[in-house]
């Protein structure tokens, strides 16, 4: 059976556009919160198959969507190379901050395989139990948002410390990048060997780069795994998702590398429909406030983000995730509204 999602990655004619969320398992799903009293962290959930399996078929089964993202958390890959990582509850994730080159020197990925295996194991058998006509995506952090984490010790700081490192010590950084676009390529071609069949990058934090930086810590970077990993997958749609960097998006807009590029929600529809759309799938970008009040104000953005991007190769998402506070009918009302929409005219 064919597949929606995949048939516009790759720009096959469709009948109607695809809808997947991201973050679309997690807390705002009360069947999750129940699922989530079964593990002792959040860590543990994520390396324990048959609860990583169950969140991530949760909204499979409520709405119907045309993909499943593994349920699984970017720091991973730090955890697995040796960095000591954490889950506060409602502080999010804390770790043994880098601080000198000493510390990069002690990561390894030699045992990031086996240490992973749970995550590999729980994307086959999400995979064998998704109904045909509904894509497996496999996803990692970018190398630059995964540095924040390790060199800052958490998210939401002012970057101070990542940036001062890349700028003082240029060598010293581009080993940690170099370091994480290996352990990159690994995991995603490893998600693609259990059942993935689209992955997606996540470069969170690439908006607080300024042009040069930007390019070099994460658009370089980001390209390198897609050619490495599409290498050994050929034809493997990669999800290219840098939030934040404005029209700096225009860099990562290279179909050689990226099937599609995620848009967030600072970037207008109608731009990207004038310059990123006619060059390369768009994927986005409903502010998740607006799903988490729904109602008119949902419908009329719908509509709007619709009529601008949905004449091309276009995959309805979020800017990004869906908030915990979301009510399940305000995703319920924005699936129904999206299938419910015809295509403009001039679909592919």
């Amino acid at each position: 059976m064919d597949k929606l999602l995949l048939d516009t990655l790759n720009g096959r004619k469709r009948q109607r556009i695809p809808i997947w969320l991201m973050r679309q398992a997690g807390r705002y799903l009360p069947e999750y919160r129940a699922l989530r009293t079964r593990a002792a962290s959040f860590l543990d959930f994520c390396y324990t198959p048959e609860l990583a399996v169950e969140a991530t078929l949760q909204p499979i089964r409520r709405y119907g969507l045309d993909a499943a993202i593994l349920f699984s958390d970017i720091l991973v890959i730090p955890d697995a190379l040796g960095q000591r990582v954490g889950f506060v509850e409602g502080e999010g994730p804390l770790l043994e901050p880098l601080r000198t080159s000493d510390d990069i020197e002690r990561l390894s990925s030699a045992r990031a395989a086996e240490h992973l295996a749970p995550v590999y194991r729980a994307l086959e058998l999400v995979r064998a139990a998704l109904p045909a006509e509904t894509a497996m995506i496999g996803f990692a952090g970018a190398p630059f948002t995964l540095a924040t984490y390790m060199i800052e010790g958490r998210g939401g700081t002012d970057h101070h410390a990542v940036k001062g490192w890349a700028y003082r010590e240029p060598e010293s950084f581009q080993c940690l990048i170099d370091l994480l676009v290996g352990a990159v390529v690994e995991h995603l071609c490893r998600q693609v060997e259990a059942g993935a069949e689209i992955v997606q990058l996540f470069d969170s934090w690439a908006g607080v780069l300024p042009e040069e930086q930007l390019f070099r810590w994460s658009v370089q970077p980001m390209i390198r795994i897609a050619e490495q990993v599409r290498g050994r997958h050929p034809g493997l749609p990669v999800i290219a998702f840098p939030r934040a960097v404005g029209p700096g998006i225009l860099m990562y807009r290279r179909p050689e590398a990226f099937a599609a590029l995620s848009l967030d929600t600072g970037l207008g529809a109608h731009w990207a429909s004038q310059h990123v759309l006619p060059h390369i799938a768009v994927q986005g970008n409903l502010d998740p406030v607006l799903l988490l009040y729904g109602g008119a104000p949902l419908e009329h953005e719908v509509n709007r983000i619709i009529d601008k991007l949905g004449t091309g190769r276009f995959v309805f998402n979020l800017g990004h995730g869906v908030l915990q506070q979301t009510p399940p009918e305000h995703v319920a009302q924005l699936v129904d509204l999206v299938r419910r929409r015809d295509l403009p005219s001039g679909q592919i």
